[in-house]
């Protein structure tokens, strides 16, 4: 019998996921994956520092879908077959346990991402996946056969011409919306491709010298938007980053793009406060400390430097006492620490955190099965789609899960590959 074939175009998490999966399914399914770049798995072995972040310890569908800003709905179809313990059983069957963090990720633990990458190119050994690099796609054909089913031709920049039964495509986010015409050609479309999960840089500020200072639990809110996180922040030399900036970041991408990342923030540095519970704290605290110097006595657990650095902004004068502080002075104080506000002049992305927001219409592709609506036996996977999580695990899980369910769908057409087990 002759074999029939798989190209998947893509040599990342998601397209790794579907092409060995296939191919451990199915003995009579010859499988290439082809890589533009010269390099695999990339953002697998940058991700978490190098460490992995796998997936996330939600195990609730409703509870995961939330952090995903984009494709909600389109992944609570998709999680009932393919979720968190899915993955976390498949890795664990070929020996990677993954170790869950206080904050809910997941990483190997050996915490090297080597472990991840190792895994998954002895998969694709073990079943003979062939990995072509430097391969670059320019072109796809659509071939109408007698029996009324696709089969395709795949154009390279290189010259190389390749025939395949099955097409996955799974070749990660992008930028330039000219970028893959080749997909439009087939008949698909896009919802316009921007950043997301990047920092805010702000314009010349003397907070930027308190850079490497992190606060547990302050909110930020997007000035005359409906946009706003709560969580911890870090100050870096160019502004503002840690999960508090990068899921605000992320919720409002497309937004932000429109701004040409040129807007206003206003933070809580208090969380737990606002205005009046806050005038209602100083009012106990003039008592409480009444001869205790401000600048050495912080009250709300912010870093000390930080504390010193409102004060100084407010005019608070080293030698004050809380007891003297005048009411004009206190209030203004308040409303700093309640509301202060900054211009952001720009983003700044990083490879571990950048994920594109936008890709492939979700309501060209069906949510179980990753096959395309308008071509049988075309599919997509991953960062491709217009779906994209937070930070912690969360886009890492929809590679695995579109991955897997592509690989289910192509035995299903393939014929008697049967039922694709999670493991």
């Amino acid at each position: 019998m002759q074999k029939k074939k798989l190209v998947v175009i893509g040599g990342g998490a998601a397209g790794f996921f579907c092409a060995i999966n296939a191919a451990a399914e199915n003995n009579n399914l010859e499988v290439t994956i082809v890589e533009k770049t010269h390099k695999l798995l990339s953002k697998v072995k940058v991700s978490g520092g190098g460490r992995c972040n796998v997936t996330h310890a939600s195990f609730s569908i409703p509870e995961m879908i939330k952090k995903y800003p984009r494709g909600d709905k389109f992944l609570k179809q998709s999680f009932h077959h393919f979720f968190t313990t899915d993955t976390i059983e498949w890795f664990q069957s070929r020996n990677v346990k993954l170790k869950t963090e206080v904050d809910g990720r997941m990483f190997p633990e050996s915490n090297s991402s080597e472990t991840i990458i190792n895994c998954l190119l002895n998969e694709a050994d073990k079943y003979n996946v062939q990995i072509l690099m430097n391969r670059e796609v320019v072109k796809i054909e659509k071939i109408s056969l007698d029996n009324n089913v696709n089969s395709f031709q795949l154009f390279f920049k290189d010259g190389l011409v390749l025939q395949s039964d099955f097409v996955c495509i799974a070749c990660g986010g992008y930028q330039k919306e000219d970028q893959y015409k080749w997909i439009t050609r087939l008949g698909h479309s896009f919802e316009k491709p921007v950043p997301s999960l990047f920092t805010f840089n702000i314009l010349k500020d003397p907070i930027s010298e308190l850079m490497g200072i992190s606060i547990e639990n302050v909110h930020v809110k997007i000035n005359g938007t409906k946009f706003f996180q709560t969580g911890p922040l870090l100050i870096t030399h160019w502004g503002f980053s840690g999960p508090a900036i990068l899921k605000l970041s992320a919720f409002a991408a497309i937004l932000l793009a429109t701004f040409q990342y040129h807007f206003s923030i206003s933070i809580n540095w208090l969380g737990d406060y606002n205005e009046n519970s806050l005038l209602d704290r100083f009012k106990s605290l003039r008592l409480e400390m009444a001869s205790k110097k401000m600048m050495n006595r912080n009250p709300f657990n912010l870093p000390q430097r930080l504390w010193e650095y409102h004060l100084n902004i407010c005019g608070v004068k080293p030698e004050l006492r809380w007891a003297d502080l005048p009411s004009k002075q206190q209030n203004i104080l308040v409303k700093q620490l309640c509301s202060q506000q900054f211009t952001i002049d720009g983003k700044t992305t990083f490879k571990e955190e950048f994920v594109t927001a936008g890709g492939i219409k979700l309501n060209e592709i069906g949510a179980n099965t990753m096959e395309s609506k308008i071509i049988p036996n075309l599919f997509f996977a991953g960062e491709i789609l217009d779906v994209d999580g937070i930070t912690g695990g969360f886009n890492f899980q929809h590679a695995w899960t579109s991955g897997f369910l592509a690989s289910k769908q192509i035995s299903r057409n393939l014929g008697g590959g049967g039922h694709l087990s999670s493991t």
